[in-house]
């Protein structure tokens, strides 16, 4: 078998390339090699793991009108993984999921995998915390 046998280029009608062919033997052969690659640039076109929401933490701290400053402090429950500052900390312990307007922020902790919900109220704020498939707070 020809080279030019085992990788195809297939056009479309315009003649513009849209796919790769890979015959089955060379695939068996070089899928343990290339599987890594393919999924690292898939990774980059795109990201499995969405942006975090900025925008409505920039809008969520814009019409902050609590009787307390803003408080950028996020604690686990289920690990105890804290920071004081969970948007400049180097380490990232925390992930923001989403940001509310009626005060509900909530993050992803790194650490354990465990949904962390800092609810502010207008005179304080709490903290409760999940772990996927349970109900502990």
């Amino acid at each position: 078998m020809a080279h030019s046998d085992h990788f195809r280029l297939l056009y479309d009608a315009r003649g513009d390339l849209y796919s790769v062919m890979l015959s089955a033997a060379l695939w068996e052969r070089g899928h343990h090699r290339l599987e890594a690659t393919i999924h690292s640039i898939l990774e980059v076109m795109e990201p499995s793991v969405r942006p975090e929401p900025l925008a409505e933490w920039e809008d969520f701290k814009t019409y902050w009108d609590f009787q307390y400053p803003a408080c950028m402090k996020v604690v686990c429950g289920n690990c105890k993984t804290q920071t004081e500052n969970w948007l400049s900390d180097p380490a990232k312990p925390f992930r923001l999921k989403s940001a509310q307007l009626g005060g509900l922020v909530v993050f992803h902790c790194n650490t354990c995998g465990a949904t962390v919900r800092k609810k502010h109220f207008k005179d304080h704020i709490c903290f409760e915390f999940s772990i996927a498939g349970s109900c502990l707070k």
